[in-house]
C-alpha cells in the first residue's frame, strides 16, 4: 500500500511504551501539540514476547489497558493501531504507508530499550523522521540527581537526601489531562489476545489503592493485612504517572515516598552500571562458590523448603503474581544464604512470575538481599526465617492463608537447619572474598 493511498497528509506518530495511559501522559502531550494529526501506536515487540508463556498474566494486563485506550480514542473518531513484531521492521512498514514527520515516545532506561532506541533513532533520522523522546516515567533520570563531582550515587541514603534536596527545589509536578482532539481520524482493527499468540489468564492486577497510606508505616511489613498500596505494576505500565502519584501524597507519608525514591535509585544504577544485569555490583563476591542445587531449587520455587514464610512467599507469588515486599527479603535471603544458591537464578524466575517485575528493581533488590549490590545488607545479615515469621506474622493468619496443610504431617519439615546454614553462608563468603 502507497503512501497516498492510506494517507495523504504529513502525521505524527505516538509509541505507547511503559506508558499505558492518555492522561498526564508526557511525549502524548508533545505529538499533540506538533500539529500534526496523532497516530497512537503499540508495537507488541517479539523480541520481548517471544519469550513469554502463552498465558503470562502482565500481557493480558497490558491487553486490557490496550482495549480501555482503543474505546477512549473510538469516541473521538480514532483507534490504537496495535502492531507486532521486531520493532525496526514495524517501522519500515509504516514508513512505507505514511508521511511521517516525527516520532514520540516516552523514554525507557532499561539496556535492550537503550538500544533498540539508539539504533531506530539513527534509521529514522536517515529517512529525515525526528525521533523526540521525553522523561515520563520518573520526576528525575540518570543524569539529574548526581554527587559533586558528576558521578552517579551508588549508595541509597546520600542519593535520597539529594532527591529530596532537589524536589523541594521545584520539581515539575504539573499534571497533563487527557487529550480531547488532536488524533488521526482512522480505524484500525484491534486484534484479540488470541491473534497475537497469548491465552487470558486467571492472575488479575489490582487495582491500587492509596486509601490507607496514614498505616503504611505501621503495615507495611506484615503480610497478613495486604495494606500495601498494590501500585508496583501500574507504575511498571504506567497506567498511573508518577506525578499524579507523588503529587497527591502529604507530609506524613515520607516512608512511601522514600520506597518511590528506591525506584529511582535503582533505575539510575542500572543506566549508569549495564552489567548489573548479570554480574555483581562488587566484584569482591564474585568468587563466591554457588552451590546451585537443583533440588534444592526446586523446593524453593514451590514453596516446599519447611520454612512456613518463604513457602506462603513463594506460593503467594506462584498463584497471584505478587509477593509482599518483606516476604520477598526473607525468601531471596533463604535462596541465596541457606540454600547457597546464586542470586542470578532467584532473579530469573522472580522475573518470570512477578506482575510488577521491574529488571532494575527486581536486580537491585536481588543483590541486596545476596549483599553483592551497591547498597546492600552484608553478607553477614542473615535472616532467620522462624524469627521473621515470629515477628511478621506471629498469629500465622499469612502462613495459613497459603499453606493449608501447615501444621499437619502433609507439611515438610525444615529443609535445612538455620545455625548451620548460617555458619555455613559466613564462610563459603568469607572463601569467595579471599580468592579474589
Amino acid at each position: 500500500m502507497n503512501k497516498e493511498a492510506h494517507s495523504s497528509k504529513k502525521i505524527s506518530i505516538f509509541w505507547f511504551r511503559r506508558d499505558l495511559r492518555l492522561e498526564d501522559n508526557t511525549a502524548l502531550a508533545q505529538a499533540i501539540s506538533s500539529g500534526f494529526p496523532v497516530l497512537a501506536l503499540f508495537i507488541f515487540d517479539t523480541e520481548i514476547i517471544d519469550e513469554l508463556p502463552a498465558g503470562d498474566a502482565r500481557i493480558s494486563f497490558i491487553y486490557q489497558q490496550l482495549e480501555n485506550i482503543h474505546r477512549h480514542l473510538a469516541e473521538q473518531k480514532s483507534s490504537l493501531h496495535v502492531l507486532q513484531g521486531r520493532p525496526q521492521a514495524v517501522w519500515k512498514e509504516l514508513l512505507d504507508r505514511y508521511e511521517i514527520q516525527g516520532v514520540y515516545a516516552n523514554k525507557d532506561y532499561e539496556p535492550y530499550a537503550l538500544q533498540r532506541d539508539r539504533e531506530l533513532g539513527k534509521w529514522l533520522e536517515s529517512q529525515g523522521i525526528g525521533f523526540h523522546l521525553f522523561k515520563d516515567q520518573v520526576i528525575f533520570e540518570e543524569g539529574e540527581v548526581l554527587k559533586e563531582d558528576g558521578k552517579p550515587y551508588t549508595v541509597f541514603t546520600p542519593y535520597k537526601r539529594k532527591w529530596l534536596e532537589k524536589f523541594q527545589k521545584g520539581a515539575s509536578m504539573k499534571e497533563g489531562k487527557v487529550p480531547g482532539k488532536g488524533f488521526l481520524m482512522d480505524s484500525f482493527s484491534f486484534p484479540s489476545l488470541k491473534a497475537l499468540g497469548f491465552n487470558p489468564t486467571s492472575i488479575k492486577v489490582p487495582p491500587y489503592d492509596l486509601s490507607r497510606l496514614k498505616d503504611y508505616p505501621k503495615l507495611r511489613d506484615l503480610p497478613a493485612p495486604d495494606a500495601t498500596s498494590h501500585l508496583s505494576p501500574h507504575l511498571r505500565f504506567g497506567t498511573v504517572s508518577i506525578r499524579k502519584i507523588i503529587a497527591g501524597l502529604g507530609p506524613s507519608d515520607e516512608v512511601f515516598l522514600s520506597e518511590l525514591i528506591w525506584r529511582e535509585f535503582f533505575m539510575q544504577i542500572l543506566f549508569h552500571f549495564p552489567r548489573v544485569v548479570d554480574q555483581n555490583f562488587k566484584a569482591k563476591y564474585d568468587g563466591i562458590d554457588w552451590l546451585n542445587d537443583e533440588e534444592d531449587f526446586g523446593r524453593w520455587c514451590e514453596g516446599k523448603t519447611g520454612f512456613p514464610m518463604v513457602d506462603a512467599g513463594m506460593r503467594q507469588l506462584n498463584a497471584t503474581g505478587y509477593m509482599h515486599n518483606r516476604v520477598r527479603m526473607v525468601t531471596a535471603g533463604f535462596l541465596c544464604k541457606h540454600l547457597l544458591v546464586d542470586w542470578r537464578m532467584g532473579e530469573a524466575y522472580f522475573a518470570g512470575k512477578l506482575l510488577d517485575y521491574e529488571l532494575s528493581s527486581n536486580n537491585g533488590n536481588w543483590q541486596w538481599a545476596a549483599g553483592t549490590g551497591c547498597d546492600a545488607a552484608p553478607y553477614f545479615r542473615i535472616f532467620n526465617p522462624e524469627s521473621q515469621l515470629k515477628r511478621f506474622d506471629p498469629d500465622l493468619e499469612y502462613v495459613r492463608r497459603w499453606i493449608p496443610e501447615y501444621g499437619t504431617p502433609g507439611y515438610p519439615e525444615p529443609m535445612i537447619d538455620h545455625a548451620f546454614a548460617r555458619e555455613r553462608a559466613l564462610k563459603t563468603y568469607k572463601k569467595g572474598m579471599r580468592n579474589q
